[in-house]
C-alpha cells in the first residue's frame, strides 16, 4: 500500500503593517510577525547615513517597518531559514525597498565572522524566547527554529556584540521573565542601558521588554516609562498610544 502524498504547503498570506504602509507576505504556519516585530521596528532610532543589522530577520517584517520609518539608513537582515529568507527577499521586493534594504543568509550560531561584513552602526533582534526544550512543551516544527535558540540567549548577545563598531546601539525586544539574562549577557562589552517595559494592561506585569546598549557604554542604567498596551474599559483594542505606534504615527525613543 503506497504512503499518501504530503499535503501541499499553503500559500503564504498577506498582511499590511504601519497602517497599510508595508506588504508582509509570510506563512500561513509557523513564525509570524506580529506585535513584538511592530514595537521593535518602532524602538530603532537609525541616523540618516547609518548601517542598520537585523539578526534573524524572518519574513522581513520588523527589518521593513524599521526601514520605512527611517528611511535614511540602510538594513541587513540575516536569516537562517531558506523559506523565511526568500520571503523576506521577496518581500524587499515587493515593497521596492531593495535600494535600502538586503538580506541574506547566516547563522547566529555561528557568530557574527562568519558573515564578512564590516562592524554596523546598530543592530536588532527579537531573539527566540526559549533555549531549553525541556522547560516547555515542544512548539510545532515549523516554529522550532523561532521560539529554541541554538547556543541560548548568549549566543544571540554574542552575535549582536560583535555585529557592531563600539559606540555601536543594540536593541532587543525579550521576555520580561529574561531581563536579567540580557543584561548579563549584553554587559560583557555594553552598557548604558536603558529599559522599557510593554505591559498588557497598566496593573499588569510586563510581559516584554525592550533593551536599549551601548557598546562600551558607560552611562547609568535608566528604567523609561513603560508602554501599555491595552485598556481595561471601552472597546479599542489598543490604547491610543499603543495605536499610534503600531500604525507608524509614533516612535518608542530613547533618552
Amino acid at each position: 500500500m503506497s504512503e499518501p502524498s504530503p499535503a501541499p504547503a499553503e500559500p503564504p498570506t498577506e498582511n499590511r503593517l504601519l497602517g497599510g504602509r508595508i506588504l508582509l507576505r509570510q506563512p500561513a504556519r509557523g513564525y509570524r510577525a506580529g506585535l513584538d516585530a511592530a514595537l521593535l521596528a518602532a524602538a530603532c532610532d537609525a541616523r540618516p547615513g547609518e548601517r542598520v543589522i537585523e539578526a534573524g530577520c524572518g519574513a522581513g517584517g520588523a527589518l521593513l517597518a524599521a526601514a520605512a520609518r527611517r528611511p535614511g539608513a540602510m538594513f541587513t537582515g540575516v536569516e537562517r531559514d531558506l523559506e523565511a529568507l526568500n520571503l523576506a527577499r521577496g518581500n524587499v521586493a515587493l515593497n521596492q525597498m531593495a535600494g535600502q534594504v538586503s538580506v541574506q543568509t547566516g547563522d547566529v550560531a555561528a557568530g557574527f565572522r562568519s558573515l564578512a561584513l564590516p562592524p554596523f552602526d546598530a543592530a536588532m533582534a527579537n531573539p527566540p524566547f526559549f533555549d531549553d526544550p525541556g522547560a516547555l512543551r515542544a512548539p510545532a516544527p515549523e516554529k522550532t527554529g523561532a521560539w529554541m535558540a541554538d547556543g541560548g540567549l548568549t549566543a544571540w548577545t554574542g552575535f549582536l556584540l560583535k555585529a557592531v563598531r563600539e559606540g555601536g546601539r543594540l536593541t532587543l525586544i525579550h521576555r520580561a521573565d529574561r531581563l536579567g539574562d540580557l543584561l548579563s549577557g549584553l554587559g560583557v562589552s555594553a552598557g548604558s542601558f536603558q529599559i522599557r517595559g510593554i505591559h498588557p494592561f497598566a496593573d499588569a506585569p510586563a510581559k516584554r521588554v525592550l533593551v536599549r546598549a551601548i557598546k562600551t557604554g558607560k552611562a547609568p542604567l535608566r528604567l523609561l516609562p513603560p508602554l501599555v498596551l491595552h485598556g481595561r474599559e471601552g472597546t479599542e483594542k489598543h490604547t491610543p498610544e499603543a495605536e499610534a505606534i503600531l500604525r507608524g504615527e509614533a516612535d518608542l525613543p530613547w533618552l
